[in-house]
């Protein structure tokens, strides 16, 4: 079973076209567990060593291999090459199997 989880908070401009993204690139694929978390708050933020929204983790591992910040807070998340693809992401599932 692979896990594939998305953290985001409700207003970020990203978070739903990852999300689709995600949906999209787990689509006939057996044995994932996806999983989307509302960080609804620094508290959560923090309790979850949050990287930004939206955050991508497979099997727990940030899609683009980035630490937790020292201190995970509210905030929005940049992707300097832009989101990842349906297929980067699919492909990168398909890894884990």
């Amino acid at each position: 079973m692979v896990s594939v989880e998305i953290q985001f908070f409700r207003g970020c401009p990203t978070s739903s076209e990852m999300i689709q993204r995600v949906r999209k690139s787990i689509e006939g694929l057996d044995k994932v567990e996806y999983i989307e978390t509302l960080v609804e708050d620094n508290d959560k933020a923090k309790a979850i060593g949050f990287r930004g929204s939206p955050t991508l983790l497979i099997d727990g591992e940030d899609f683009e291999g980035i630490p937790s910040p020292a201190e995970p807070s509210l905030s929005c998340r940049f992707y300097p090459k832009g989101l990842p693809t349906i297929q980067q992401i699919r492909e990168r599932i398909i890894r884990q199997f």
